[in-house]
């Protein structure tokens, strides 16, 4: 016989050890009298310090090896909802975040660049230098470029995300920046053929490219096929060393009321279907913004039955 523990907890009972399902954690009785006995060894702990402590007991780490801290402390929040365990009392209530990001948020401080036309061709540049620049010095200049010349503006990423400069002749000549991918995008979705459940497990296992800028003062035939071309492996190889973990798939969207895509196709990106035009939020059902082009590509072969995997 079974139960629904409001949060999303499910109780099996009825003469059986207790068992519980959180986030993809399967836990016992034993599982939250270990937790009881945590909280009461700890009496003057928070709960946040009690999080860290059962991340630290039972190794609870993420794919690139940081503690998983807020999930577990959304578990301890469930079991104590649920009458399982008691948590001590809130001690201090946090503004949200987001809000008081969005509420303090300034535009990207302007910076000087050479506007000198640079126009040549491609081998006159190469090799090209591509630089990360997420939390080095560099950064604000990426902010400042994108702000100034990008027609959708700056906006700050969230989630795991890199930001990317590149250079020839010692002077910035593109900026590309890459986030987590959208959680449902259905011609990706149909494209890679995985479940909801691999979908859920793995959409960290693709890159989202939300910006690509060759300032307009650069006129170099052919310069951003050759940065897509050479950007992919650049990529994959800074996530993995970054986030732990290691990307299949890239994707982008292409508005064709601005743009053809033609670099993308260029680089041999795979043209996959169009947007539906509600975006991620939509309850109403209908289209409430122009449709986009959704373009991928592979990172190597074997991508879909990687992306596919349930562990």
């Amino acid at each position: 016989m079974g139960a629904c523990v409001p949060g999303g907890l499910l109780l099996r009972c009825g003469g059986m050890e207790i068992k519980l399902r959180y986030r993809g954690r399967s836990l016992t009785e034993a599982d939250i009298a270990f937790i009881r006995s945590l909280i009461a060894a700890h009496p003057g702990a928070s709960r946040r310090a009690l999080s860290k402590k059962l991340c630290e007991a039972w190794q609870w780490r993420q794919a690139n090896g940081n503690f998983c801290d807020m999930v577990c402390r959304g578990l301890m929040l469930k079991l104590d909802r649920a009458g399982h365990i008691e948590l001590p009392g809130v001690r201090q209530i946090n503004p949200n975040p987001l809000a008081r990001r969005a509420a303090e948020r300034k535009r990207p401080v302007s910076m000087l660049v050479d506007t000198t036309a640079l126009s040549a061709p491609l081998g006159e540049l190469r090799p090209l230098q591509f630089r990360q620049v997420r939390h080095t010095g560099e950064e604000p200049l990426f902010n400042s470029l994108i702000e100034r010349y990008h027609y959708l503006g700056y906006t700050q990423p969230v989630g795991e995300h890199l930001k990317y400069l590149v250079f020839a002749l010692n002077r910035p000549i593109a900026c590309l920046a890459w986030s987590s991918a959208p959680r449902h995008l259905a011609p990706r979705d149909r494209f890679i053929g995985w479940s909801a459940v691999a979908r859920r497990q793995n959409i960290g296992l693709i890159a989202y490219n939300t910006r690509f800028l060759i300032l307009p003062f650069i006129k170099v035939p052919h310069l951003a096929s050759h940065i897509l071309s050479c950007m992919a492996q650049v990529l994959a190889r800074d996530w993995e060393r970054i986030y732990g973990h290691p990307i299949y798939f890239l994707e982008t969207f292409i508005d064709p009321g601005r743009f053809r895509g033609t670099c993308y196709r260029a680089a041999n990106w795979i043209y996959l279907g169009l947007t539906t035009g509600r975006g991620k939020d939509d309850r109403t059902h209908h289209p409430n913004r122009p449709l986009k082009e959704v373009l991928g590509y592979p990172l190597l072969k074997r991508f879909r039955e990687r992306l596919s995997e349930i562990r």
